[in-house]
């Protein structure tokens, strides 16, 4: 499949795009991004340099990814959503000298596969966001995130479990059930993971 960039994208000859990937109006990709296949990067979007993305990526209109984050397979990353990296941001050093890119260490965003990143959230720098997970909209996260939780607020805080699909699971004696699909998930070997049904088991 072929390539789509718009004409008013900002897209870096150093940056690698993958087959079938679109990447929309005034969105800047910088150099040395890695995008894979089949993405659809939105309108106004920013991804830093050195960020790499996986297969069947969305990200929405106007989300501002800061390298060095790493972004798996399958994401959906909402509208507005903000991924730092400067745990301790400040733009002077104590002495008021102007910080130059040698006076602070990025620390990037890591978000496992298949989860899921509501409109207007953020993350700081060097959250790890587990697989399947699901972030609110809204929500500000702080620490890292179990696969398959469900996260809210700010600061964000686990609510629930949810399911491959996306759907909130219902607790049943020492399971938990998607409604939707009829998955079984549960803690194996103390971490929560999917546990039968018809989601591939991986």
């Amino acid at each position: 499949m072929d390539i789509q960039i718009e004409a008013s994208a900002d897209v870096s000859n150093e940056a690698s795009i993958g087959a079938g990937t679109s990447i929309w109006h005034l969105a800047q990709v910088r150099e040395k991004a890695c995008l894979g296949k089949n993405c659809t990067i939105g309108r106004g979007v920013y991804i830093g340099p050195e960020v790499v993305i996986g297969d069947n990526v969305k990200v929405q209109n106007y989300a501002l990814i800061y390298d060095p984050a790493v972004i798996a397979d399958g994401v959906f990353i909402g509208p507005g959503v903000v991924l730092t990296n400067d745990v301790y941001p400040r733009a002077i050093t104590p002495n008021g000298d102007l910080k130059n890119n040698g006076a602070w260490e990025a620390k990037g965003v890591s978000i496992g596969e298949g989860a899921s990143i509501g409109a207007r959230t953020v993350v700081l720098a060097g959250v790890e966001i587990g697989q399947w997970s699901l972030i609110g909209s809204g929500s500000v996260v702080i620490r890292d995130v179990p696969d398959f939780a469900l996260i809210v607020g700010n600061p964000g805080k686990q609510i629930g479990w949810v399911g491959r699909s996306g759907m909130k699971l219902t607790e049943v004696g020492a399971e938990w059930h998607c409604g939707q699909t009829g998955d079984v998930y549960g803690y194996v070997h103390g971490t929560f993971s999917f546990v039968r049904g018809k989601s591939p088991d991986r």
